[in-house]
């Protein structure tokens, strides 16, 4: 297990930036043009992101991002 030790203006910026990553995601995942094999890849990080967003976001902002279930899962 590691620890960060951050200040709030930084946790701001890193949340800020986990939900630009994430907003960048879900546009592309909506994409048709993009392969199957590379939006698989996309979910997981989508997946990873999510995870480091609840550790530094509000339970408010969270339900805003939060993954969607998929039938084939």
């Amino acid at each position: 297990m590691l620890g960060l030790l951050i200040n709030e203006m930084e946790q701001k910026e890193i949340e800020y930036l986990l939900k630009r990553e994430l907003e960048e995601l879900l546009l592309d995942m909506g994409d048709s043009r993009i392969d199957h094999m590379v939006k698989r890849a996309m979910r997981e990080r989508y997946r990873n992101l999510f995870q480091l967003l609840r550790r530094v976001a509000s339970e408010q902002e969270c339900v805003k991002y939060m993954p969607k279930r998929q039938e084939n899962q």
